[in-house]
């Protein structure tokens, strides 16, 4: 069963359009949502979340997100940096405000994150760092009962003490039974940690939407010089770039012979060569 599944979903603002991008959120499974700023991400994500209306479809727990009960929406928990935080109130004061927004509020975890995240009770919201305010968005989002949890880059401005600490409630939140995360970052050492699959999306369309490890599996960073490299079948090459010294290429490891051998491609390996390599 899939808990998100977005199939032809279409936006289109003045100068920039998202056209038919297709995958789903298995659940039980953490989807990393990647892509250069202006991609299409955060449209993506405001289209799961019915912040806007684009073509296509966009069901949340199998049924059109239109149609999600007031219920079905609390299952849902959402960390998009300040955005809906009330910023007049004080840390202390959230908790009570949002109890009598979901129906399953447990003001006793929300206190309980709050102290773990060392979140200053006496502070207004707007007086927080930008660091502070996603761990309060995720002690939020953590402190009512979801299956669901949309994360759209929730690490940014953290140090990595704090992003690991971030990655470790992740983790905890994802061995409960049946719960689901999509998780846009830019930071791809996060992703690798913790994502089941990529979706790639590049100026508004789908790159592709695989499994974390199949993607390691299926390319490869290649090192030679320039003469070296143009003997490969252009289709082996998604992308390269070369200098006086030398070459270095994303390549497809089925696609190429035995005799080149390669290393491990990351994450942004792929998609820094889809973005900037040159073509054969």
């Amino acid at each position: 069963m899939n808990c998100i599944e977005i199939e032809n979903l279409c936006k289109n603002y003045e100068g920039f359009s998202l056209k038919n991008v297709t995958f789903s959120v298995p659940e039980g499974c953490v989807v990393g949502l990647i892509g250069e700023n202006g991609a299409g991400k955060t449209t993506t994500i405001n289209c799961i979340l019915s912040l806007v209306r684009g073509s296509g479809t966009v069901k949340v727990f199998g049924k059109n997100t239109e149609d999600l009960t007031d219920e079905e929406r609390s299952k849902i928990g959402v960390v998009t940096g300040a955005k809906g935080l009330p910023s007049n109130l004080k840390v202390k004061q959230v908790g009570k405000v949002l109890r009598g927004v979901f129906r399953d509020w447990d003001g006793d975890a929300f206190c309980r994150y709050a102290e773990k995240f060392a979140l200053p009770s006496e502070k207004k919201v707007s007086e927080l760092s930008s660091g502070m305010k996603q761990k309060l968005a995720l002690a939020a989002a953590l402190s009512h009962e979801t299956r669901l949890l949309v994360l759209d880059e929730p690490t940014t401005g953290l140090d990595p003490v704090a992003r690991d600490e971030l990655l470790n409630e992740f983790y905890e939140y994802m061995q409960r039974e049946n719960r689901s995360m999509l998780l846009s970052s830019h930071i791809m050492g996060d992703l690798e940690k913790i994502c089941d699959y990529i979706a790639f999306i590049h100026k508004g369309e789908l790159v592709f939407f695989e499994e974390k490890d199949a993607l390691y599996e299926k390319y490869g960073i290649l090192k030679c010089d320039k003469s070296r490299l143009a003997e490969l079948d252009k289709s082996a090459v998604v992308g390269y770039s070369a200098t006086p010294y030398g070459a270095s290429a994303l390549v497809l490891k089925e696609k190429i012979p035995a005799t080149f051998a390669t290393e491990r491609a990351g994450i942004d390996d792929v998609m820094l060569y889809y973005i900037k390599g040159e073509r054969l």
